[in-house]
């Protein structure tokens, strides 16, 4: 008896059709909430611990979602690691957003960059452990970010804006480079926590005391002040 053979669009028709992945109910209510929620779980988290010591069962059990959610939103422990740091670089810069440097004459907006900046860097202690862990890792996932240029060029853009009213008013040295300046703005505010358990304990001063932290910004707004004030 002749074997029936079957064509290939025949074989198709019968074959069910694969059955598509479930979105979740509201896609623009899980954008909005669901993931942020992970988010600002996962940077708490990985600050902590690090990428290979936070759990992704931990994070869900925090955020009330499921594992599922997770690897919807973020596909595994290192794509939320990568978001996470992503987030903490985009939050940071958002201060900056606000300040409406362009109204303010030179020196006071400076000041104001410089103290906020400060500021930002002793109330998100979890920035600073994120940066630190990343440099651990020799800046491996950093590089898997290709938006993070982007997120941090207009900090940059400000500082040369600001930079150049100064000179043109006499007040701002000509030769201030807004990498360098943006360099020394970031190490003065960033070692006052990335070394503050430390430096209180040698040196018995609480680097997290609400008198010595106004002390130390102002020595820094000064220092920074001083460095690109025109002779």
């Amino acid at each position: 008896m002749k074997a029936k053979t079957t064509t290939p669009a025949a074989a198709a028709a019968k074959k069910p059709a694969p059955r598509k992945k479930a979105a979740p109910a509201s896609a623009a209510a899980d954008e909005d909430g669901t993931r942020t929620r992970i988010l600002n779980v996962a940077i708490q988290e990985f600050s902590r611990l690090g990428l290979s010591g936070a759990r992704i069962d931990e994070i869900a059990a925090e955020t009330g979602a499921n594992k599922g959610m997770i690897y919807y939103y973020f596909g595994n422990k290192e794509g939320l690691y990568v978001a996470a740091l992503e987030e903490s670089y985009t939050r940071f810069r958002q201060i900056e957003h606000g300040f409406h440097l362009d109204q303010l004459p030179p020196v006071p907006a400076l000041r104001a960059l410089v103290g906020s900046t400060f500021d930002y860097h002793a109330q998100h202690p979890e920035f600073i452990r994120m940066v630190m862990t990343e440099n651990i890792h020799n800046g491996e996932y950093i590089r898997k970010i290709p938006t993070l240029k982007a997120i941090n060029k207009p900090a940059i853009g400000l500082l040369e804006g600001l930079c150049a009213r100064g000179v043109a008013e006499g007040v701002f040295r000509p030769d201030v480079d807004p990498v360098d300046l943006h360099m020394s703005i970031s190490a003065l505010s960033f070692y006052n926590v990335s070394n503050q358990h430390t430096f209180s304990f040698i040196f018995g001063r609480d680097l997290k005391a609400a008198e010595v932290h106004a002390r130390r910004r102002e020595a820094v707004v000064d220092m920074i002040l001083r460095y690109v004030r025109a002779s």
